[in-house]
């Protein structure tokens, strides 16, 4: 049985099989993404055999909510297992007017960052575009009707780079008007940089931001804390960055998680700034979120503090990354397989 969200136009194709007219695949895809509908039967302005035989040709969803947990703050999160068993995390960020969706690309994550939760046990498969899309549908089913996902940010489970392919199927299809209708210049993907692949990106002419995560200003230190980085080095990763903003125009985004005591002291400011002041980005701080079992910890305000005005006075434009969802473990770096029993 076909997953009906994986965007391969086999829907087109089984409607044209079926001698059915054109406008109904249309139809369907309305049903699809511009309705709360869960199931084909619900589909009422099809008729009823068209239906019944939707239900026999496709899946509509691959995953069920094993977990549904809300914060204070307004965040959710889902822990959604597949018919393999295999589970993934993906988040609703509320902000004043903004319905941010983050979302995961990969069951696990083969990166090996230190100090991040979804790797502690090593990447498992990649994610079908498919089930990138039903990420999207199962997070927008947490809003109220007349609300809409403003934004999404490929900041989830997984290296979004590294199912690349599958990665921009899914967002095509958001940004289609016949999808989510969700502009590029509202979606961001966040790589540890991978420079071939951000290269492939650039040659696509996407229009999505990039998010670029160095987590260290010199390669020794980034080694430690990245592994992946031993592959390429800084100095082609911030290449590959250059050469996107180039054939885009986007403004690069930078981000860099602030470890207490291993990257947050005033030489690795100095040497983030030397790195960064001559480029048109954003750096995005995130103060390290706790992760049970790591050894790492949270710096301080005065640190983080201390940390910023290094940069600013040198002309590095800051933002320091609000936190929301830690209480439930949905903030950046916490995204984790989580054993349904424990939830």
């Amino acid at each position: 049985m076909s997953h009906i969200l994986q965007p391969d136009s086999q829907l087109d194709h089984w409607v044209a099989e079926q001698n059915l007219p054109a406008f109904r695949a249309a139809q369907i895809r309305r049903w699809l993404f511009a309705s709360r509908a869960e199931s084909f039967a619900e589909m009422t302005n099809l008729p009823l055999p068209l239906r019944t035989e939707l239900e026999g040709a496709f899946q509509w969803w691959t995953s069920h909510v094993a977990v549904h947990k809300q914060a204070e703050d307004g965040t959710e999160k889902l822990l959604l297992e597949f018919s393999d068993q295999q589970k993934i995390e993906c988040v609703l960020l509320r902000e004043a007017e903004r319905r941010t969706i983050c979302i995961s690309t990969q069951v696990g994550c083969g990166m090996g960052c230190v100090f991040c939760a979804s790797g502690l046990d090593g990447v498992v498969r990649n994610l079908t575009a498919g089930e990138i899309i039903e990420q999207m549908l199962r997070l927008r089913r947490l809003m109220p009707e007349e609300e809409r996902i403003s934004h999404i940010v490929v900041m989830g489970m997984g290296e979004p780079l590294a199912n690349l392919e599958n990665l921009l199927a899914a967002l095509k299809v958001a940004a289609s008007s016949e999808g989510l209708g969700i502009s590029p210049r509202r979606m961001t993907i966040s790589t540890v940089g991978l420079p071939a692949a951000m290269r492939r990106l650039s040659q696509a002419g996407s229009q999505y931001n990039l998010a670029v995560s160095l987590h260290a200003a010199n390669d020794t230190l980034r080694n430690e804390l990245v592994p992946v980085n031993a592959k390429s080095g800084l100095e082609a990763i911030l290449a590959a960055a250059d050469e996107y903003f180039e054939a885009s125009g986007r403004r690069l985004t930078f981000e860099y998680v602030l470890l207490g005591g291993i990257n947050d002291r005033e030489q690795d400011a100095q040497q983030l700034a030397t790195r960064l002041r001559s480029r048109s980005a954003l750096l995005n701080l995130i103060p390290y979120n706790p992760v049970a079992g790591l050894p790492y910890r949270t710096p301080t305000e005065d640190a983080v503090a201390r940390f910023s005005a290094v940069l600013t006075a040198q002309g590095v434009n800051v933002q320091i990354r609000r936190r929301k969802g830690s209480r439930i473990d949905a903030a950046c770096g916490q995204l984790r397989r989580m054993p349904v029993t424990t939830a």
